[in-house]
């Protein structure tokens, strides 16, 4: 490979965010390429007998085979561990196998789990099915309650798991509190990031030992793949994730890690501006819910409990809001009358997408589980993205005079 700035980490660590979105974990070859190259390879060649066996034997840098190290995933590990600002990344093939793995490299029966109530609904089934099939024993509470985190504490505790903001009802939790909490009592705090990215909240500031994404959302960005991330100490990745992803192989494709690589150079510049457009459509939305009797979801307005713990800890409170208006027949009648806003599940895309939750996101929850999360009938979570928001604007409020909101 031809040496280039972007491998320098000594140099790349100094730069600034917005400098890492778009220069860090630049590799080149030999033909000095602008734009990173693909590496479609599942496997690798040496030039002896001597070569391979040291590589294998960890004696030796470089690669082996695809499902333990490719070029353009280490590329994109390597940019976003420095956006993040750990030691380590290694990239998964979907969010979901990254919480996944993040979970269970670290856990074995008899071990305990207290989670953040408020999540994704996969992210929930992890929480209350898979690690109790297996004999990790769980307990969920209300992650905005600060005394709950130390009260669930039992000896056998060895992970703290949540999302900040929460999956679909914006629920913030208190990083530096948790973090310092689990600290003190020998536990890993594992935080789903993916609501914000790096580029609008670091939760390894705030003490995180481990975060996850779906890289699919805001570092993606567009739409377009499947990707996940785990971002560590170098020491965690080596001697807890490594063992479990080197043999169960939740590997992202290199074509996929390339497209997310070049959604991070945009990243910062998307992350803020469909922020920002969010901020104005909940503005604007805000009086016409209150008025019919529904609720807001926004970290980024005044009226959100935890407002002022959210603007502390975040650059800005991200693209994704939710809403209440009341019944599932409102919300369906509000989702049917939007003629630029998509209906779709997916987050974190430069297009506004609007889904209904109890639905679709959280449908295999049960109605009691989405209850004890919020998650009602009549609430629709919209992602804000890219377009003038003017535009956006006419549209939610056409379509709430045609829902009859």
């Amino acid at each position: 490979m031809k040496k280039t700035t972007g491998m320098n980490r000594a140099v790349t660590r100094t730069w600034r965010p917005a400098t890492q979105a778009v220069r860090g974990g630049t590799w080149r070859s030999e033909h000095g390429e602008t734009s990173e190259a693909i590496f479609l390879s599942s496997g690798y060649t040496y030039d002896s007998a001597q070569i391979v066996a040291d590589r294998f034997a960890g004696e030796a840098e470089g690669m082996t085979y695809s499902r333990l190290q490719n070029p353009t995933v280490a590329m994109l590990e390597e940019r976003i561990a420095l956006l993040e600002g750990a030691e380590a990344c290694r990239a998964q093939a979907s969010g979901m196998a990254a919480m996944t793995a993040a979970l269970l490299c670290q856990l074995s029966a008899g071990d305990h789990v207290v989670a953040a109530r408020a999540a994704f609904g996969s992210c929930r089934w992890l929480v209350d099915q898979l690690l109790r099939r297996f004999g990790v024993e769980t307990t969920v509470i209300d992650s905005a309650d600060d005394a709950a985190w130390e009260g669930a504490i039992r000896p056998n505790t060895k992970v703290f798991f949540f999302e900040t903001p929460a999956n679909p009802t914006l629920d913030i939790v208190n990083m530096q509190h948790v973090c310092d909490l689990a600290r003190a009592h020998g536990i890993t705090t594992v935080v789903d990031n993916a609501f914000a990215s790096p580029a609008l909240q670091r939760p390894m500031e705030f003490g995180a030992d481990v975060v996850a994404y779906s890289a699919t959302k805001l570092m993606d960005g567009q739409g377009r793949v499947l990707a996940g991330a785990i971002c560590a100490s170098q020491q965690w990745i080596d001697e807890v994730l490594m063992p479990f992803q080197r043999n169960t192989g939740p590997i992202l494709s290199a074509f996929n890690a390339w497209v997310v690589h070049k959604g991070l150079e945009t990243l910062d510049l998307r992350a803020h501006r469909q922020s920002g457009n969010a901020v104005k459509l909940g503005e604007f939305l805000e009086p016409r819910i209150v008025a019919a009797g529904g609720r807001m979801l926004h970290p980024g307005l005044k009226s959100h409990p935890r407002h002022d713990l959210a603007m502390a800890q975040m650059d800005a409170t991200g693209p994704i809001f939710a809403f209440d208006v009341g019944t599932r027949a409102r919300a369906f009648a509000l989702l049917d009358a939007l003629e630029l806003i998509d209906i779709s599940n997916n987050i974190g895309d430069a297009r506004s997408l609007m889904c209904h939750p109890a639905s679709t996101t959280h449908a295999n929850m049960g109605d009691e589980a989405r209850a004890e999360m919020g998650v009602t009938d009549g609430l629709l979570r919209i992602n804000v993205g890219l377009e003038d928001i003017a535009d956006l604007v006419e549209d939610i409020d056409q379509a709430l005079t045609r829902a009859g909101i």
